[in-house]
């Protein structure tokens, strides 16, 4: 018998099977981190604007919604990354604004996609510095807690979702 979970990690396989992997940082049995960097071509305040809507860049396939423009964040101490439910009326804090620096860092605790059922915590950074006429981007997320034992086989996958979304971020800031 398939449950719920398994079914959304089938789900975030066969959605994540195109996009590149960047690099899983650090893993053990109960949590794990993967970071991606990339130059992007735009100046950091440019960036850090285009992060604030993620409806814009998001992937829809990683969202409750099925449609990114469902998506928010709100930029202050306490603010929501958050998703709209449109077909049931609902909503989903995906995650809590923690550290805001514009042009600079945005950190947010929580737990994306499925680890939001689990006893996982999460923490995502975007942090920016200037690069030429450019920026460097790079993205963190750190999970831990009660993964079942099964952090080393859910950590490439996270790998891959995170770094699609990065790649998503880069390619709708520099067509602007």
């Amino acid at each position: 018998m398939r449950t719920g979970k398994h079914i959304l990690l089938g789900a975030l396989l066969a959605a994540m099977a195109s996009a590149a992997p960047a690099e899983v940082v650090s893993l053990d049995a109960t949590g794990f981190a993967v970071r991606v960097e990339h130059r992007i071509a735009a100046p950091p305040d440019a960036v850090f604007a285009a992060l604030l809507h993620p409806g814009r860049w998001w992937d829809s396939q990683h969202s409750w919604s099925g449609d990114a423009a469902n998506m928010s964040l709100d930029p202050r101490i306490g603010g929501c990354f958050c998703e709209k439910l449109p077909k049931i009326g609902g909503e989903s804090m995906h995650m809590t604004v923690i550290a805001i620096e514009p042009g600079r860092l945005m950190r947010m605790n929580g737990a994306l996609g499925p680890f939001q059922a689990m006893g996982v915590a999460g923490t995502l950074s975007w942090e920016l510095a200037p690069d030429g006429a450019g920026s460097r981007f790079v993205q963190t997320y750190a999970l831990g807690g009660h993964m079942a034992g099964q952090a080393a086989a859910l950590a490439p996958i996270v790998d891959g979702v995170m770094s699609g979304q990065a790649a998503r971020l880069k390619a709708f800031v520099e067509k602007r």
